[in-house]
């Protein structure tokens, strides 16, 4: 088979859906010698990198063929949007294309499109997004229930919510791959000097994008609360770009009078990422809406004791091994913290249960069930 895959998120400052084709492709690139890849730098508008011939994940694997980019937004807008006649033979002539960003391609008629479906929280709550963003997801998701092949959905609660906005789409035609850690424990992380002001063990973390869906504001106000009740406390360690609608976030930390207790690093990259999971005294993600919940994963694959939501997709990731909350609630929040900063013993028992529960997922495991999937479609040609 030829598989198109598209890799345009996978350059400098990846999120979500970078990770996980940047893990995806290197995990395929693992199991799979025989079929040829053709990876797509640039795919559609709604996403574009300016960046790419330098950033984007590049493979040195006889069966993996990096293919030209469009060297400007401008360009990419032509070529996708308006696909010239000769479109699949432009892009290799693939019997699979796999779409990542959101990014619905038209003008595939003899290839299988494969879309992957993130989540619909755009739809969930318009009010915690941007327009253009929200724009832009709804489009690709609404031509994926026109166009698409077959959809895989990152979990049980993506694929239900997409068959409930979409229920004109067989329900045969989307498959469920949970995604996996692009972490482990085995082996030492060294601490980054970029960290020499953190204390092992000595601090609690937060990682995500500032923005309200990843619920930051009434993680502070329980974080003020733990350290009202308790004298002191470790400091609230945040770890993420600035995204957007959260123009307050400095406002409210000065207000709950906490700027001497909360450290924000921005952006980091995956090695103090790594030693940010493996030593702070608990991974806190109260977030409001995931599809399916990858920094608690990856947490967990380093041995992080959770504190996370008890809704959306987040319970199919975490089981019994972490402390669910309801995240509209601060003051469950601070309860689950207060208990684990009451009880060290009930932190090292989340921890072990932590690492348990990741070792049900493996990027070799879902690359097979990806794999597995084109080979049925192209099967079906």
């Amino acid at each position: 088979m030829k598989i198109g895959f598209d890799i345009s998120q996978t350059g400098d400052n990846k999120a979500g859906c970078g990770y996980l084709a940047y893990s995806l492709i290197r995990a395929l690139a693992e199991i799979d010698t025989q079929n040829e890849y053709l990876l797509y730098p640039t795919f559609g508008d709604f996403y574009f990198d300016p960046n790419w011939p330098r950033t984007v994940v590049k493979l040195k694997q006889r069966n993996f063929h990096q293919w030209p980019g469009q060297s400007a937004l401008k360009e990419a807008r032509a070529f996708w949007g308006n696909p010239p006649v000769d479109f699949e033979k432009q892009i290799g002539e693939p019997q699979i294309v796999q779409a990542n960003n959101f990014y619905c391609p038209i003008g595939i008629k003899s290839a299988r499109l494969v879309y992957l479906l993130y989540d619909l929280g755009f739809l969930w709550d318009p009010n915690t997004t941007p327009e253009a963003n929200r724009i832009g997801c709804f489009s690709g998701v609404f031509r994926a229930s026109l166009y698409a092949d077959h959809i895989v959905a990152i979990s049980n609660f993506s694929r239900d919510h997409f068959l409930r906005v979409f229920p004109q789409f067989p329900a045969d035609r989307v498959t469920v791959i949970p995604l996996a850690s692009r972490f482990e424990i085995e082996g030492e992380v060294s601490k980054p000097a970029s960290l020499r002001h953190l204390e092992t063990d000595r601090f609690w973390l937060n990682v995500g994008t500032l923005e309200p869906r990843k619920n930051q504001l009434r993680l502070l106000s329980a974080y003020a609360r733990l350290k009202a009740e308790m004298g002191s406390t470790y400091p609230l360690v945040f770890a993420g770009g600035k995204g957007w609608l959260v123009e307050n976030f400095d406002k409210v930390i000065a207000e709950l009078g906490l700027e001497a207790d909360v450290i924000r690093l921005g952006y980091v990259d995956d090695q103090q990422l790594a030693w940010l999971y493996r030593n702070c005294y608990a991974f806190i993600y109260p977030t409001l809406f995931e599809g399916f919940g990858l920094p608690v994963l990856e947490a967990m694959s380093l041995g992080a004791a959770v504190i996370t939501s008890n809704t959306t997709s987040v319970p199919e990731v975490v089981g019994d091994a972490g402390l669910l909350v309801d995240p509209y609630k601060p003051e469950e929040i601070f309860s689950a913290m207060y208990a684990l900063a009451s009880d060290p013993t009930e932190r090292d028992r989340l921890r072990a249960l932590a690492l348990q529960r990741a070792q049900q997922f493996s990027w070799q495991r879902t690359a097979k069930q990806f794999l597995e999937l084109y080979t049925r479609l192209n099967a079906g040609r």
